[in-house]
């Protein structure tokens, strides 16, 4: 990756969050929610693009008559963010 490709996942801090939170392991919306402090509304949205830029994955199932969604970080979504690591390591390397 280099410093004219940044894809646009990484150009919103939000965004940055989510995938960040998701290295680790799987969480759901409300853990999001909480790990992010960002708003309900605005969370939705950011998790609605990264999945259409094939960035996480959801899986939605019905718990106790409420949807209980659950995001996962694709490989392709690990990978960009571990290239998009590497691409500010080597920046601040430069310096």
């Amino acid at each position: 990756m280099k410093i004219n490709e940044i894809p646009e996942a990484f150009s919103a801090t939000l965004r940055i969050k989510i995938i960040a939170a998701l290295t680790g392991s799987s969480k759901t919306f409300n853990e999001l929610l909480e790990l992010t402090q960002a708003t309900r509304g605005n969370l939705s949205v950011q998790l609605t693009k990264l999945e259409e830029w094939g960035f996480l994955t959801s899986v939605k199932v019905i718990e106790k008559k409420k949807t209980k969604s659950t995001y996962t970080l694709t490989a392709y979504g690990l990978n960009q963010f571990e290239e998009y690591i590497s691409l500010l390591q080597s920046v601040l390397d430069a310096t």
